[in-house]
């Protein structure tokens, strides 16, 4: 077995490729697998069943470290154009290369970490990934990219609230409550549980001004955090309006081509173009890379930055 070969197992696999459909199913398994025995190993009935799980979870582990070894020998081919050194470390800084060696890094040397732990969770939603379509986590991530300065500017409006609401209050209420609003950061406690409608109840104003304070704090918290909500939600009716004109166009007799730009969040990012899935009726006609046309060859892989052309199948039967 080549190394193309197994670069392309250990990919997200397609519909078309039973081995790497395979590959998924089995690393699924074994991804649950340690996740259930990390969660079985926290109840201390099943004190007596800990070795077995020990060792389930080493060969989960082991299991994790081929796969991500492999991904590190094949990182040339997931980027063909730059050096395999810079590939290699591309891959490592990735999202994909950060959550593997998180997956691993714990059981070796940060046990202790949960939070390291509980990223294997994030291991499993690679799979969920349809080759060729718009899948949720690919629009997720889009919506995010692409309404990222929006989101941060309302994050800034958040912090700016929040740190004017959490130094008001402790003006107001150090000198009652001075062991309660002990400093500034007892204030952003208060703030953060407030402006977000938590409401822990463990801190909280008893003068009139903290209390006309926490009102107005309370109010501006349900309009604050209804910006950013609104901002993605807006954002994932869009996208999804887009996936829905591209599923439609084929139905529109005067639609010929159709052009889809490749990005790093792009579900296309990464597979070949026999592996794509487009719209009914549609096709492959050129891709645009770096101010070049390239001619869709089954075994070209899509790179960000990529302009795929699509054109209707009666597109090329009109000009025959």
């Amino acid at each position: 077995m080549n190394k193309q070969r197994i670069f392309n197992i250990i990919q997200i696999g397609n519909k078309d490729d039973f081995t790497s459909r395979l590959f998924d199913v089995f690393i699924t398994i074994t991804i649950l697998l340690n996740i259930a025995v990390m969660v079985l190993e926290t109840f201390s009935e099943l004190s007596a069943f800990f070795p077995v799980m020990d060792v389930i979870a080493l060969v989960t582990i082991i299991i994790f470290c081929i796969e991500y070894a492999l991904r590190i020998w094949t990182a040339d081919l997931l980027y063909p154009n730059v050096s395999k050194p810079r590939a290699i470390i591309k891959f490592l800084i990735s999202y994909d290369g950060i959550v593997d060696l998180f997956t691993i890094l714990p059981f070796f040397f940060l046990s202790g970490f949960i939070a390291f732990r509980i990223l294997r969770v994030v291991r499993i939603f690679h799979l969920f990934r349809i080759n060729g379509q718009y899948d949720s986590f690919a629009v997720i991530f889009s919506v995010l990219k692409e309404k990222k300065n929006q989101i941060l500017s309302s994050m800034i409006i958040v912090l700016i609230l929040m740190l004017a609401s959490s130094i008001g209050v402790y003006y107001a209420e150090h000198n009652a409550q001075p062991e309660v609003f002990e400093n500034a950061f007892s204030g952003i406690w208060w703030s953060v549980s407030t402006l977000l409608t938590v409401g822990y109840g463990d801190i909280y104003p008893i003068t009139v001004m903290g209390r006309v304070m926490a009102i107005f704090t309370a109010f501006l918290g349900v309009g604050v955090v209804a910006i950013p909500t609104g901002i993605i939600s807006a954002g994932f009716v869009e996208q999804y309006s887009r996936v829905k004109q591209q599923e439609n166009f084929a139905k529109d007799e005067h639609v010929d081509l159709l052009t889809v730009k490749v990005n790093d969040a792009h579900c296309w990012n990464g597979l070949k173009i026999e592996a794509v899935g487009t719209p009914e009726h549609f096709i492959p006609a050129m891709v645009l890379r770096d101010s070049e046309a390239i001619l869709p060859t089954p075994e070209l892989t899509l790179q960000p930055g990529d302009t795929v052309v699509l054109a209707t199948d009666m597109y090329f039967t009109t000009r025959l």
